[in-house]
């Protein structure tokens, strides 16, 4: 019974691994071919903003179906939402780290090598691992420990691609870049863990916890539009570049963040993880069709390096999926008899 148990459980990590990566790839490439075409570019900013406000949306919408009915709907909003602001404020963690995260990840890009850079942001994965271990007081194996750094190894072989030398002098920062990319690092592991920690230590409904966070999300966003983009948003447009394409790979972001929430749910951190870069490996492969990019001896060998590790992480082991309760009680239990 034990065994079969077991084996559902894995059955349905892959699962959930298998659409987290085409969905994720699928954004990777459509998002790539936006910032390629000779349209004109629309605001990043804008578009991250009108993602989150899509997600609140749909959690708002999914949330409404699954209270069914519209009296139930308004009393968890109102219970949850307007008359929880340590709630909101408890979700509005993870949405300013991560605004953190990705201001100091465009500073580490601006003062390191690109390279360098690539290699030295894929420590977000072991240091997921260890918040998870930290935080969530888990334990995970020898084993994992290995699959965890040979996925970290594994993609970056597969994003290497050797510097390539400009006439362009850039002023760079060493120093600086090192340290932005280690509080970027610090902020991916931190921030991704603790939205697990919240989602799985009380029973409240997972879309209710996504609205919370969108909802300081937007807030976010919009100042981080107005801050980077905000004198030429009022010349040319809150909208200026869109196209049907851009709109596409809104939903796209839209639907894997939701998706993404899921699979933290009822997985973990470290599987999205796994999931992400199992998603590079088939956006990079895509890619060689669509546009013409040539694999490398150095990509062969960390896809490789990726799909070991996948493999070696979803082995059966004991259950990590949901927060150790209880535990220590009963320890005290044992020790007080």
């Amino acid at each position: 019974m034990a065994a079969t148990r077991d084996n559902v459980t894995l059955l349905f990590k892959l699962y959930c691994l298998a659409v987290m990566t085409l969905m994720a790839a699928a954004y990777t490439i459509a998002l790539r071919y936006t910032r390629t075409s000779d349209k004109e570019l629309y605001f990043s900013t804008t578009a991250v903003c009108i993602t989150e406000v899509i997600k609140l949306l749909l959690s708002v919408g999914i949330l409404a179906k699954e209270t069914g009915s519209l009296g139930r709907f308004k009393a968890s909003l109102r219970e949850n939402v307007l008359g929880s602001p340590k709630e909101l404020l408890k979700l509005s963690v993870p949405s300013l780290v991560y605004a953190v995260q990705n201001n100091m990840a465009f500073l580490a890009l601006s003062n390191l090598d690109a390279a360098v850079y690539q290699v030295t942001y894929q420590l977000k994965i072991p240091c997921t691992a260890l918040c998870t271990v930290l935080m969530l007081n888990r334990t995970l194996s020898k084993l994992q420990w290995v699959s965890v750094f040979m996925l970290c190894a594994g993609v970056t072989l597969v994003q290497w691609k050797p510097a390539q030398a400009t006439k362009v002098v850039v002023e760079q920062n060493p120093l600086l870049g090192f340290g932005a990319i280690a509080i970027a690092v610090l902020c991916s592991g931190f921030a991704g863990v603790y939205f697990e920690k919240v989602l799985k230590s009380s029973d409240t409904s997972l879309w209710v916890r996504n609205i919370q966070m969108y909802l300081s999300g937007i807030i976010v966003t919009l100042v981080g539009v107005y801050l980077s983009d905000g004198a030429e948003i009022k010349e040319k447009g809150f909208f200026y570049g869109y196209t049907y394409y851009v709109w596409f790979v809104i939903l796209l972001a839209s639907v894997g963040g939701l998706y993404t929430s899921v699979v933290v749910k009822y997985t973990d951190n470290i599987m999205k993880g796994f999931s992400a870069a199992a998603a590079i490996v088939l956006s990079t492969i895509a890619s060689v069709m669509l546009f013409g990019l040539q694999i490398t001896l150095t990509f062969a060998l960390g896809t490789l390096l990726v799909c070991v590790s996948i493999y070696l992480y979803g082995l059966p082991r004991q259950d990590t999926t949901s927060i150790q309760q209880g535990e220590t009680a009963s320890k005290e239990r044992v020790i007080g008899v």
